[in-house]
């Protein structure tokens, strides 16, 4: 099943994405408070509120008030030799704030203060529930479902100190979405790709993780509590403007296009602000 987050009357409402129709979920104001409340499947499957043709709907971030965004930098290993690095023993972890989602149409915000900014299309896991310290069991049965993500950089940022948290968590520079699918909507041999204006420049086996969705998920709630509408960003593949020669980047105008077969694609054109 597929559920998504529209922007509705000055709010947001939860939606079941059957085909080409987004049916509303009353009482649930994005797919974390659905997420919150139970198992979507079943919550989901029952009734239905407002019926909308897809093609009109305007799509919020998946979740819209994660209480935490957890990246994993350097763990597709096609990516990891691009940039003449070691594959590591452990996750390369750092994080994002909710006001740097954006959805899945909306105009990707480069800042005036960056003139190096990078696509990087990723896989993301969407928590289901309450999980600390989890077993793998636990963490697999953590896992509500998938989406997808732009860690959209601002290299010159990034690279300014060890820690890359100041390169990453620029306001509206992440689309989430366009909706979260179950992990059974998941293809065993699901792509991931990332098209600038129409041309590939990412595409990888979105299996090709160093440390897969389950480990993250157990290694992170070691750490700190997850919470349904969490959200996790898995990496990227190879691919990245930064890593070319000559570097690419993202300009105003650009149409950056990330697809994950068995979830959809995001469509953001980037503008500044």
């Amino acid at each position: 099943m597929r559920f998504g987050t529209i922007r509705v009357d000055g709010g947001t409402a939860a939606v079941r994405v059957e085909g080409d129709v987004a049916i509303e979920l009353p009482g649930f104001a994005d797919v974390a408070a659905l997420l919150a409340a139970g198992d979507p499947r079943e919550l989901g499957a029952v009734g239905g509120g407002a019926r909308h043709a897809l093609a009109d709907v305007d799509f919020a971030p998946v979740v819209t008030q994660p209480s935490k965004i957890v990246c994993v930098g350097l763990n597709y290993r096609a990516h990891i030799l691009e940039t003449g690095r070691e594959e590591p023993e452990h996750p390369t972890l750092f994080a994002k704030f909710a006001d740097s989602l954006i959805g899945a149409d909306d105009p990707l915000m480069l800042p005036p203060e960056s003139s190096a900014v990078d696509w990087e299309g990723e896989l993301a896991v969407i928590i289901g529930r309450d999980v600390r310290r989890a077993t793998p069991e636990g963490a697999e049965a953590a896992i509500a479902g998938f989406t997808i993500a732009g860690d959209t950089s601002m290299r010159d940022w990034q690279y300014r100190t060890l820690q890359w948290l100041q390169g990453k968590m620029w306001a509206r520079s992440t689309p989430l979405g366009p909706w979260m699918a179950t992990p059974e909507e998941i293809p065993a041999d699901a792509q991931i790709t990332t098209r600038i204006d129409g041309v590939d420049k990412q595409r990888g086996d979105i299996h090709d993780l160093v440390h897969g969705p389950v480990h993250l998920v157990q290694y992170i709630s070691t750490i700190t509590p997850l919470h349904p509408g969490d959200v996790i960003l898995t990496g990227t593949p190879d691919g990245v403007g930064h890593a070319r020669e000559p570097k690419e980047h993202i300009h105003e105008g650009t149409l950056v296009e990330i697809e994950i077969d068995g979830i959809g694609v995001l469509r953001n054109r980037a503008v500044l602000g």
